[in-house]
């Protein structure tokens, strides 16, 4: 993995030593790309932060560094500008040969760790809706990233599926003398809940004997924990059908509800109460967070047992912590959930850390979300106000990119374009949420997310299908690519060169926070780069047969590179549309 700006700034921390001694030290030479072709390739903006401290001008002290550059390949000529930049010119030959060995798989970490990744976090018994996909998306194309790089990921789908709402609906059941539900899908089980939340509401004796039954559920009483395996069991199915066709990684056994906790929570009030981390305030255990980082006096505490002896989410929370600490040993804990739960894991994280249960060397990370808002600017959903059904979300995007690529090819086999439709709807869908800055609310936009042009997962796809047109049209495959060799000659090559290069250093500068969309927009640049190329360049064309020959082993880079990109988002490629 050749990573260019770890190398340049390898190359001016040795120079800026060779020029200033003890004067460089702390100095931070500042690679980035050039803003303009003109610039050159790279700049080093390290001379006006040296300024001040050396109290001389920043060209002089530019100058200065840039002639102690130690001898290398890689710089063929640098230039000042301005009040001090330094315009950095890479050595062609050195591009060209160093590209030739180019690998979008070689991106592994040198320091693998167990992470643990708790997202989806859908409710038993009720139907998926669109506000789930976020969770989904971002959460999944985190999980396939960290596994690209190397690291031990463990997937927990946080599921809702124990407490008073299962007392209420199982006392429903038996209230109606249902008694099979074999034959129920996700839709009875929705409907049968908002029937039940009517009569718990409305009908007090109904509401004493669905708190009761909370309590048989809780023992395992063998009828009431039958019904409760068997609403767990029907509404499996449902996620499962989901998640097949939104291409997500989560399987039934990373389901993680918050029933695997539930007997941890008694055992962990009573050894913070014993250990004094909790304390009996107003009948309730609570966890005072003041002297823990961001709380103070004023701070309101974690409340881990209610005053009627209820616990809170916040228990099961600080229970899955626990857990994952101690039995999956994992040394990074990732949630992914909206916005609105930013106060909850900051109290979270507080209390574990307080507790103990999440030592230093252990990084709990709350990966927060805006909202998916319509045209109007308000939170997606249908025209009655209602959550709009996940199954009906994708129905309609398949149905739209069905609709699109029948109009771009209306001759397409029926099989090949359903096909085609489920990687560009879905595709689309992915991308258009992933884009995004993911602390952003955005506007969910059809036309824009479907549209050919524009940072779009179909504007990205199509440059794939460009590529593979052309080895289709050449009739060339990889492993006639092997010994070809890169020639990097025109300004359009040069370009997709570097681009390429950049790769690395985006997939590496993912690994802390995870900012998705700096890898949409670098996949759009790339692609946006190939096109350009694609109508400067003739491929199978070109005027000699070396330039044929490298231009395709650049055409397979750039394919590898937007197949393996995408992948990471969990958008899989089409040969074409």
């Amino acid at each position: 993995m050749f990573l260019i700006t770890s190398e340049l700034k390898n190359l001016f921390l040795t120079a800026l030593t060779n020029a200033l001694g003890k004067n460089a030290e702390g100095t931070d030479p500042q690679i980035q790309p050039a803003s303009r072709p003109e610039y050159g390739d790279f700049q080093a903006n390290f001379a006006l932060a040296l300024a001040k401290k050396l109290g001389q001008p920043p060209r002089t002290i530019a100058e200065n560094v840039s002639r102690a550059l130690p001898q290398n390949n890689l710089i063929d000529r640098f230039e000042i500008s301005g009040p001090g930049f330094v315009n950095i010119h890479l050595n062609t030959t050195t591009l060209a040969k160093t590209l030739d060995d180019f690998d979008a798989t070689n991106c592994k970490s040198d320091k693998p760790e167990t992470i643990i990744i708790d997202y989806g976090g859908a409710n038993i018994a009720k139907e998926m809706h669109v506000g789930h996909l976020r969770s989904l998306m971002i959460g999944d194309a985190m999980t396939r990233y960290l596994m690209f790089r190397g690291h031990n990921v463990l997937r927990r789908n946080h599921l809702g599926d124990w407490g008073t709402q299962f007392g209420m609906l199982i006392e429903y059941l038996f209230a109606e003398k249902i008694t099979k539900l074999d034959d129920y899908t996700i839709s009875d089980l929705n409907q049968l809940y908002q029937q039940a939340k009517k009569r718990f509401d409305d009908d007090e004796e109904f509401a004493v004997k669905a708190r009761k039954r909370v309590v048989a559920l809780q023992k395992h009483e063998k009828q009431t924990y039958g019904y409760w395996q068997k609403l767990v069991e029907v509404s499996e199915v449902h996620f499962e059908q989901v998640y097949e066709l939104l291409g997500v990684l989560l399987e039934r056994e990373d389901n993680y509800g918050e029933s695997v906790y539930n007997d941890m929570l008694e055992p962990l009030v009573d050894d913070l109460l014993k250990r004094k981390i909790a304390v009996i305030d107003r009948d309730a255990v609570v966890v005072f967070l003041s002297g823990e980082p961001g709380f103070t006096g004023d701070s309101p505490p974690q409340i881990i047992r209610k005053a009627d002896g209820g616990y809170l989410y916040a228990t099961t929370d600080i229970a899955a912590v626990k857990h994952r600490v101690d039995k999956d040993k994992a040394s990074r804990l990732i949630y992914v959930n909206d916005a609105r739960q930013i106060q909850h894991f900051a109290m979270l994280e507080a209390t574990c850390h307080k507790a103990g249960y999440l030592p230093d060397d252990v990084q709990l990370q709350h990966m927060p979300f805006g909202t998916i808002l319509g045209k109007d600017g308000k939170p997606f959903k249908t025209r009655s106000g209602k959550s709009i059904p996940l199954q009906s979300l994708i129905d309609e995007a398949l149905k739209r990119a069905e609709d699109i690529i029948t109009k771009k090819n209306p001759d397409i086999d029926e099989t090949i374009r359903n096909e085609i439709a489920k990687k560009v709807g879905i595709g689309a869908l992915k991308y258009a949420d992933l884009a995004n800055e993911r602390i952003k609310d955005y506007v969910f936009d059809w036309d824009k997310m479907l549209a050919f042009d524009g940072n779009t997962a179909p504007y990205v796809q199509n440059a794939y299908v460009r590529i593979q047109a052309i080895f289709r049209r050449g009739e060339v495959s990889q492993s006639d690519l092997s010994p070809f060799r890169i020639i990097l000659e025109h300004q359009h090559e040069r370009l997709l060169a570097l681009k390429l290069f950049e790769y690395y250093t985006v997939i590496e500068n993912l690994e802390r926070d995870l900012p998705l969309h700096k890898l949409c927009r670098y996949l759009f640049e790339l692609a946006s780069l190939f096109h350009q190329f694609y109508e400067n360049c003739p491929v199978l064309s070109a005027p000699l047969p070396a330039t044929k020959n490298s231009r395709l082993k650049l055409c397979y880079f750039v394919a590898d590179c937007l197949e393996q990109g995408l992948e990471l988002l969990g958008i899989e490629t089409v040969d074409r549309m």
